[in-house]
């Protein structure tokens, strides 16, 4: 499946001629016409890229990009009109990912598009995850909390299904993730019902219990789990 791009433009030209390019490369795209919706299109959507504009009703791309980078490590490509370098070194200061500036060469914008997806992809698999005092590598197959007050850090005893949820989950800490979802991402192969996830996230939540983390996953009513729980 072709890559998901969330375009935050409160512009509706500007937004059709991202989408119109972005489609006839390949792109899948979904636009959100102001901040508010646009955090809330990436928690239900989980987009493999978000375009953002700076200037946008009521939640501005500044905000909108430490809310991004407080719930994981989704690419950001800042795509606005101001053009000054403080403006530029904030939003890279805050974590974007490139900064193209308006009046803006769409050809160029999905060129960049592509070049932070490649960049990105293909080292952000293996990339280790923080949430909170956890962290979570990939790569490794490991997942510790971090000592504090001069602690050593604390290596958690996990089976291969926990190691997998808790990473399928890092990369997004504040969505919520059904059981079937989860069941097809952490057990492939597995003939196992739904409910199976229950036990796992049970053992999980002890487990990160006993290692000083109290509160992670939070049961979604009707849905599934939340890794970290909405402030």
């Amino acid at each position: 499946m072709e890559p998901l791009i969330l375009i935050a433009e409160d512009e509706a030209e500007i937004a059709d001629i991202l989408i119109a390019y972005l489609a006839r490369d390949g792109f899948r795209t979904v636009r959100a016409e102001n901040g508010r919706v646009a955090l809330d299109l990436h928690l239900a959507l989980r987009p493999d890229l978000v375009l953002l504009d700076i200037k946008m009703p009521l939640v501005d791309g500044y905000e909108v990009l430490t809310e991004l980078r407080r719930r994981g490590e989704t690419p950001v490509i800042m795509v606005t009109a101001l053009e000054e370098d403080i403006d530029k070194l904030l939003a890279l200061r805050l974590g974007t990912d490139d900064y193209v500036v308006k009046p803006f060469n769409p050809q160029e914008v999905v060129a960049r598009v592509r070049a932070v997806l490649r960049r990105t992809q293909g080292t952000g698999a293996d990339r280790p995850l923080h949430i909170g005092a956890i962290t979570v590598d990939p790569g490794a197959y490991v997942a510790r909390v971090e000592g504090h007050d001069g602690t050593a850090a604390r290596i958690l005893d996990l089976t291969l299904t926990e190691f997998r949820l808790l990473a399928h989950m890092a990369r997004a800490p504040q969505r919520a993730f059904g059981r079937a979802e989860l069941l097809d991402a952490c057990m492939p192969d597995s003939d196992a019902l739904e409910r199976t996830i229950d036990s796992h996230i049970s053992n999980l939540r002890r487990k990160l219990d006993a290692a000083g983390t109290p509160g992670f996953f939070e049961n979604v009513r009707g849905v599934g789990y939340r890794l970290a729980p909405l402030a």
